[in-house]
């Protein structure tokens, strides 16, 4: 059962009165069903061609949006998992190895927060401790190693702030991974699926494609902690949403990111079969793209996208 937001009220009202309709299962009812459908597409194209920061936030958010491993197991093939730092420990908040796409061999990366439960405690939510990124670090290294393009998922709140990260370098961590990520010689795809937050995020989005969904957000912080620190107030979120320039086209804008990836009006989380398709191929396309450009060139173009980045 898909949840609604406040601003969908009107598309929650037009599928109560479709479950009515089909209960009835009166055939004089499949005319009114399929014009209530047509009406519901609209609103779809109406609501979410206008969403504001805040909204977008949310459904960056929703408890069904499709997550690291929903990508990997439905545009993926013989994805064989790895796992450990080779140091600590494993961490199961970034999930990672070998898979092929659409017949080319590749490592792919991404962050997964789960989707009950028991499996976001399993992965912390999403987010990384050093171990994590240590990971990244191994994997981009297999990478170049066996001259394999890199796809990275990125969805993470951040990384993980507890004591225990910190006491095992957990700002290390994240630079030695970004600095891993732009030394590579490996084409290297980003993709921001739902939340991409602050260092945790960019840490596996330094990339020579740094692409992101629609309604996926990337920020330095979340909109709370914004509003905490500028405003003092959790209700000033919408405020924060909006001062953080945190949509994908404000991204795009400000070049952040190279691409936005389309979804269909009504989200990834209500559409995700055809989320599926439009991201595979999207990545398909991109991999051709860089492996036509020689690695070095690559390499070099990748760290002066990000010099330019950081110069602004």
């Amino acid at each position: 059962m898909i949840k609604y937001f406040d601003f969908e009220k009107l598309i929650e009202d037009i599928d109560k009165k479709i479950q009515l309709l089909e209960k009835e299962n009166n055939s004089n009812g499949i005319e009114l069903i399929e014009k209530l459908q047509r009406e519901k597409k609209e609103l779809f194209k109406k609501i979410y061609s206008s969403l504001t920061s805040w909204q977008k936030v949310q459904v960056a958010r929703h408890s069904s949006r499709p997550h690291s491993l929903d990508y990997i197991k439905n545009i993926f093939n013989d994805f064989i998992l790895l796992a450990g730092d080779k140091k600590y420990a494993e961490d199961e908040s970034i999930v990672g190895g070998f898979a092929k796409i659409n017949e080319i061999s590749v490592i792919v990366i991404g962050n997964e927060k789960g989707n009950s439960m028991e499996s976001r405690i399993k992965h912390n939510f999403g987010m990384a401790k050093p171990e994590g990124y240590r990971k990244v670090q191994r994997l981009l290294l297999l990478a170049e190693k066996f001259n394999l393009p890199v796809v990275t998922f990125i969805d993470t709140a951040g990384a993980f702030p507890g004591k225990e990260a910190e006491e095992r370098g957990q700002s290390e961590s994240i630079a030695s991974s970004i600095a891993q990520c732009l030394k590579t010689k490996s084409p290297i795809i980003s993709i921001i699926i739902g939340e991409g937050g602050s260092g945790g995020a960019i840490a596996m989005a330094t990339a020579d494609k740094v692409l992101m969904l629609e309604n996926a957000i990337y920020s330095v912080i979340s909109p709370e902690g914004c509003a905490s620190i500028l405003w003092r107030k959790n209700e000033a979120v919408m405020d924060a949403a909006e001062a953080l320039k945190l949509t994908a086209e404000e991204c795009f804008k400000l070049k952040v990111i190279d691409e936005i990836i389309e979804e269909t009006p009504g989200g990834a989380h209500r559409f995700v079969k055809e989320q599926f398709d439009i991201v595979e191929k999207v990545i398909v396309e991109e991999i051709n793209k860089l492996l036509k450009i020689p690695i070095d060139q690559l390499v070099l173009e990748r760290n002066e996208k990000f010099l330019e980045i950081t110069s602004n």
